[in-house]
């Protein structure tokens, strides 16, 4: 398992990039949208992993109440998982509670489940199953 990403919340994509940008990095490709999550998302690599900026497309976003909430800045961390059905199930089975009953889209075609922040003693954890690449014949 490796970090994936860290995941910070921010009300505009442009203010909450300056410190990146301040400190060298550039954007990975143009912004997303995930629909599902109700997020705009960008991508700044660091090493094998990556921090993701988080804007809130629409008032109701996981995102959007996080921020009303609370102040900018971290909001999660994620870990990249081969299985993430394995991995449900498996920690469910152990006493584990996630935010949704089954894992759903995430960014470039990801599959992702949040676990709740009580069981992750007070951190929002995400499981990241990457999309395998096929190979060709």
């Amino acid at each position: 398992m490796i970090l994936d990403h860290i995941g910070i919340a921010t009300p505009d994509l442009e203010l909450g990039s300056a410190p990146y940008l301040a400190l060298g990095l550039s954007p990975e490709g143009p912004d997303e949208v995930v629909e599902a999550q109700g997020v705009r998302v960008r991508v700044f690599r660091v090493g094998e992993s990556m921090i993701e900026l988080l804007m809130p497309t629409r008032p109701e976003s996981a995102i959007a109440r996080y921020l009303e909430k609370n102040r900018p800045g971290l909001h999660h961390t994620a870990y990249r998982v081969e299985n993430v059905a394995a991995e449900v199930e498996r920690l469910r089975a152990g006493g584990a509670t996630f935010l949704t009953p089954a894992p759903g889209p995430g960014l470039h075609g990801t599959r992702v489940i949040f676990l709740h922040p009580k069981w992750g003693q007070g951190t929002l954890i995400e499981l990241v199953e990457h999309p395998h690449e096929e190979t060709a014949h």
